[in-house]
């Protein structure tokens, strides 16, 4: 069994901006646990404690010279035996889990029913994205709770009663989740980074209440509460230890502020009050002035501040979250300087000296080719053409993504020069005279600019010039994505659709499902969609165009008596995989994963496992790019194919990846129907658009969900010439007329071959 899978994203930066991070995950445990009772050996040995000796064993054996730990582990093999049953296997855990590792931090944000909407949704969208998790807790229910918000309501709007649910709701169903939990009002604004470091550094195993100090009314005694408004940090055993006094504190503490209920019930049950500093830690806090500008607060107090309160209002969050982050980037180049002067002036103690130093300072050096093979191309452009292609072509329109990166790279280029000769220069572009770039996979993107610029000196002066730059936009984050867990155990509805000039294809399709599925005992089933045309259709009762098919149906069902293949009629003109899927997402319930094939499809245990792993419901959709054989007449004309070349490691080297078919999809039926219902409205004012689009149009347009398109080299399909309909939209027939031009062959081939043809014409 595989868990959920983890996709590594590489974002760029801002080029000339340095840093590296990586996030990683934690490995997980690759056992196997069985459930039920055994009389194992492994089993029985762990059950007695004979895994591993006790400490007085242990230190028996270390007087005997055995060893000098605490204690010697037994190794017990494990032995199957054959004559017993079979046990469910469970799936392999985290190590996390296996071994009690918990979250560091849990952030609860106390609201109400009048402000959720406002300054909870400014909490959410500013800093809830850099905790672990968040919630909301708010008394009454909201008519409308905000998108991507996790809300708790407790029912009871009361400030006390609100505190006591959320402490009592924390302990009761995260308690043994995590190590630190955050208690703050909607009005804070919050530091995550900071808070996070902070939690980081603290001692999980220990009472703290940790945030600002504030005495109580009165202030007779020495004892302090932490104050709600700046957020204060309640340790995971903290709150075990308070849990069984909340019903009383509750009954006997009479208080208008929760935060202060929240503190005399610490402080009168479990002896803890409030503190600012803990093993040199200080908790950092900053009070916000009326109608202050947080553009102009440079104090280092504010600079400093893990959090800041009272925010009046969405929009002071928002400035607020503006300014820090702006506070963190310049913190951040200034690390990366004073990094950089580092590792400058250690670069005299190496081998190689001042010349070993890479540019820029910090960055990989740049990729070094073996062979010529390994040559990394750089791509020649313009401020309007790029001369490196996507569909082979010599020269092409710079649009798009492309030229809003040409566009930065040569804006930041000119801003670079002006900051380092300035005063005593000012460079203005005129043009880009010729660019240059390549993507290096060790660093990032790299360019090489000629610019021709409008010199400008103090006195006025202005002189044209010829300037080469480089840059380099470096691969700045390296991100891990959790994705939800999916199985390979999950069963696959395989969806045929059959034409009539398809039909000489589906005896091969149906032999490879029977020896790669049915003889596997594979999790698949196979439903045949029938297209009839309209002519078709009407003689049916006399000559049926599929009844082959049917026959060899009827011979599989035989030779598998268990097995049924059930098929659907369909009668239309227009064969849209809209309106199939329309018909087919009705006959099965919504948790169906569908495999949407073609007949020249070979379905293969590989691939399906990738279509269980890559489709996850109300998540992500799987469009496959299978490889296509060239044509055999034209890559081998005379000669006959090697028996290797019938191997699928083999037949890759004599066919590409057909991006321009969208034949192949993996999806669940529930996310299909979703994403049809918000067409449907669509269709009311242009019902031609059912045939003008396919099943990836609709889930790019409508779902919302993740499109993911990549190449399987274990989806191979024979050549074939495919009938192009002109009557679907003038994209999918363009579509259909590339894949079989580029399906004849390579350019080599077609070049060889059109040699041959002028020899024989010569001759």
């Amino acid at each position: 069994m595989r868990l959920a899978s983890f996709l590594a994203l590489f974002r760029p930066a801002l080029p000339l901006i340095l840093g590296l991070s990586l996030g990683c995950s934690l490995s997980l445990l690759m056992v196997s646990w069985t459930q039920g009772d055994t009389d194992d050996s492994c089993r029985d040995g762990l059950g007695n404690g004979m895994l591993f000796l006790g400490r007085i064993n242990a230190q028996r054996d270390s007087r005997d010279g055995a060893g000098n730990e605490d204690f010697q582990p037994r190794i017990v093999p494990y032995h199957k035996d054959p004559n017993k049953p079979h046990k469910k296997v469970l799936r392999t855990r985290y190590i996390h889990t296996e071994l009690g590792i918990r979250e560091r931090l849990l952030v609860g944000v106390l609201t109400s029913r009048a402000t959720l909407n406002t300054l909870a949704v400014a909490v959410n969208r500013t800093v809830a994205h850099h905790f672990h998790r968040t919630f909301f807790f708010t008394g009454l229910r909201s008519p409308k709770v905000p998108h991507g918000m996790t809300v708790v309501a407790h029912g009871d709007d009361r400030p006390v009663w609100l505190m006591y649910e959320t402490v009592r709701h924390l302990h009761q169903h995260y308690g043994s989740d995590y190590d630190w939990f955050l208690l703050a009002q909607d009005d804070t604004y919050m530091q995550a980074d900071r808070l996070s470091e902070l939690v980081g550094h603290l001692s999980a195993g220990q009472d703290l209440y940790m945030g600002r100090a504030e005495e109580f009314i009165g202030g007779e005694e020495k004892a302090r509460y932490c104050h709600g408004g700046y957020g204060y940090l309640l340790s995971r055993s903290l709150l075990a230890r308070l849990q069984p006094h909340l019903d009383t504190c509750r009954n006997d503490i009479l208080s208008v502020r929760p935060d202060e209920w929240l503190g005399r019930c610490i402080i009168d049950y479990l002896g803890l009050s409030c503190v600012e500093v803990h093993q040199e830690l200080t908790y950092r806090y900053f009070e916000l002035g009326k109608n202050a500008d947080p553009e102009r607060e440079d104090s280092m107090q504010f600079k400093n501040a893990f959090t800041v309160h009272p925010v009046s209002d969405p929009n002071l969050m928002y400035r607020l979250h503006k300014r820090f982050s702006q506070i963190e980037l310049e913190w951040t180049y200034l690390q990366i300087q004073q990094l950089q002067m580092q590792i400058n002036n250690l670069s005299d103690l190496t081998p190689e000296g001042k010349a070993g130093v890479t540019w820029p300072i910090g960055i990989n050096p740049p990729f070094k080719p073996r062979t010529r093979f390994e040559v990394i191309n750089w791509e020649y452009f313009t401020e309007e053409h790029i001369y490196s292609c996507i569909d082979n072509s010599p020269k092409c329109e710079l649009r798009g993504a492309d030229r809003a990166d040409v566009n930065a790279v040569l804006e930041i280029a000119v801003e670079r020069l002006n900051e380092r000769y300035q005063p005593q220069l000012r460079f203005q572009k005129r043009r880009l005279l010729n660019g240059y770039r390549r993507f290096d996979p060790t660093r990032g993107m790299e360019y090489m600019l000629d610019l021709a610029l409008e010199a400008y000196t103090q006195k006025g002066h202005s002189q044209v010039i010829a300037k080469r730059v480089n840059l380099l936009r470096p691969l700045s984050a390296v991100e891990i994505i959790p994705m939800p867990y999916v199985t390979e155990a999950t069963r696959v509805q395989v969806i045929l659709p059959v034409t009539a000039q398809d039909q000489d294809f589906v005896g091969n399709f149906l032999d490879m499902y029977v020896m790669n599925t049915l003889d596997t005992h594979d999790n698949v089933l196979l439903t045949f969609l029938f297209i009839y045309d309209p002519f078709d259709a009407q003689r049916v009762s006399q000559t049926d165009v599929f009844a082959g098919i049917k026959a060899m149906i009827g011979e599989v069902e035989k030779r598998y008596g268990d097995v049924k293949i059930p098929w659907i009629s369909v009668k239309t003109e227009v064969p849209s995989q809209v309106k199939l899927m329309d018909i087919i997402s009705k006959k099965h319930p919504v948790d169906t994963l569908f495999f949407l094939a073609s007949v020249w499809t070979e379905v293969n245990a590989d691939f399906l496992n990738r279509c269980r792993m890559n489709a996850i419901s109300n998540w992500q959709v799987f469009f496959p790019i299978h490889f296509q054989e060239y044509n055999p007449a034209v890559i081998y004309r005379d000669q006959q194919p090697s028996a290797a070349s019938s191997f699928a490691s083999e037949s890759l080297r004599d066919g590409r990846f057909d991006r321009h078919v969208f034949d192949e999809a993996c999806f669940y039926n529930a996310d299909y129907m979703t994403a049809r219902t918000k067409m449907a409205a669509d269709i009311l004012d242009n019902e031609e658009l059912l045939e003008s689009m396919d099943v990836y149009d609709i889930f790019v347009r409508y779902s919302g969900l993740h499109v993911f398109r990549a190449v399987e080299p274990a989806l191979i399909q024979k050549y074939v010439r495919r009938a192009c309909n002109p009557r679907f939209s003038e994209d999918i027939y363009h579509r259909c007329v590339l894949s079989n031009l580029e399906g004849l062959g390579s350019r080599s081939h077609l070049a060889m071959a059109l040699f041959e043809q002028e020899q024989a014409n010569s001759t």
